[in-house]
């Protein structure tokens, strides 16, 4: 049943048909007809034929002539526009695609048998990479490289392979960033193209987007395009064969194809910069990828490419995202940002971190970190992430009614 104030704003319509009522007639009478020589008759009817039938044909020929060439024109224009995205993907699959490597890493992994005792087997699995420095350092997923790895080898482009390849660093099993880096110690030589960073704070829902990747382990450097459905995406992700899973935020979603083996590869924009490392795909759907933010980890490249080794920057706060409903839930009158909060046996703040000794505390919900606003496309995790062990940084912080400025100074993230 609808309610009273629905049934008030029904408005009155009528039918849009049109009935169709042929009115009468009129008889109407000439107030003259002049009299003509019945003698020239056929010659009066000859000429209105030629005239007729030249009139028809030129106005055929225009009709013709106009949608013919209309016609053309889109057609045209059609095959322009296919032909320039054509044009452009293949430039981008040529450009970034000499930095992108395929990543082949034999590990060894426990896993219960049928009687459900634990065994060591030994593993091999291939995934994506690219090049971030021309020395030979690559970025990966940290689940590309897991725990129990012996032995890691990437291929380049040119099919140069070179085995022997050090893992540097890696994040966490626990963090949300699925993280990695490599880095080839002998190039014996060879020149390598690194990879170029975008901006993804720019990215917008429609940008169109191209994937690189190592397709199920055996195609290397397989394109696929498509474009951001959404960002900010938080997913729980794992392998078939484990009951391991981690737990990623921030994600951006695309439709760009990310098959298996693609997990480390570069999600591009139409100008060929990284925005975003593939990381997983939707169980149970077509086209539906997710990808690491490239500013979420940035400051980590930074620490890498500076020092040689990952260092990642700590605050010591357990948070929620929050969004319109999180922030009803809790009666908050912000809806955006990291609300710091206790759970599962977690204290809201580690006691000794660096947000303990800067004055933080729980409820607090922290809106920016610096010039980094936190919200939809960019949670605290991502923002910190862009900032090295050291830095300090200013917190712009919610604290009941008032608005508060809290200076921190960022810690090295513990390795577990």
């Amino acid at each position: 049943m609808q309610d009273d104030k629905n049934e008030k704003n029904l408005a009155m319509a009528s039918y849009s048909t049109r009935p169709n009522r042929r009115p009468k007639t009129p008889k109407i009478n000439w107030p003259s007809r002049p009299k003509i020589d019945r003698r020239l008759v056929p010659t009066l009817v000859a000429i209105v034929v030629f005239f007729g039938v030249s009139l028809a044909g030129g106005s055929l020929g225009a009709w013709f002539y106009q949608n013919h060439h209309s016609i053309a024109s889109s057609t045209s224009a059609k095959q322009q526009y296919i032909s320039d995205e054509s044009d452009l993907i293949a430039s981008i699959a040529k450009n970034v695609g000499q930095s992108v490597v395929s990543v082949d890493v034999q590990s060894q992994v426990t896993a219960q048998d049928f009687f459900g005792y634990s065994q060591t087997q030994n593993q091999q699995s291939a995934g994506t990479g690219f090049i971030i420095d021309s020395n030979g350092t690559i970025m990966t997923n940290r689940h590309v490289v897991p725990t129990g790895t012996q032995s890691v080898s990437v291929t380049l482009a040119d099919g140069t392979t070179y085995d022997n390849v050090q893992v540097i660093g890696r994040t966490a099993d626990t963090d949300p960033l699925d993280v990695a880096f490599l880095k080839i110690p002998n190039l014996n030589g060879k020149k390598l193209v690194p990879i170029t960073l975008g901006d993804s704070s720019q990215v917008q829902v429609g940008d169109r987007v191209v994937a690189i990747g190592n397709a199920l382990g055996q195609f290397q450097n397989t394109v696929t395009s498509g474009i951001i459905s959404g960002y900010g995406r938080d997913v729980t992700a794992g392998d078939q064969t484990s009951i391991a899973s981690e737990s990623l935020t921030d994600l951006f979603q695309t439709d760009a194809a990310i098959n298996e083996g693609n997990s480390g590869g570069p999600l591009v924009n139409i100008n060929g910069e990284v925005i975003g490392l593939n990381t997983a795909v939707a169980s149970g759907a077509q086209n539906i990828g997710f990808a690491i933010p490239v500013n979420d980890i940035k400051g980590l490249i930074s620490s890498v490419l500076a020092k040689g080794q990952l260092q990642q920057s700590y605050l010591g706060v357990r948070y929620i995202s929050l969004t319109n409903d999180i922030a009803n839930q809790f009666n908050l009158k912000v809806t955006r940002g990291a609300y710091i909060t206790s759970g599962d046996s977690s204290p809201a703040i580690i006691s000794g971190s660096p947000a303990d000794k800067a004055g933080l505390r729980e409820k607090d919900v922290i809106t920016n970190v610096n010039k980094v606003t936190i919200d939809d496309k960019t949670n605290l995790t991502g923002a910190l992430a862009q900032f090295q062990p050291g830095d300090k940084v200013t917190l712009t912080v919610i604290r009941g009614t008032k608005t508060i400025h809290i200076t921190a100074t960022l810690g090295q993230a513990p390795s577990s």
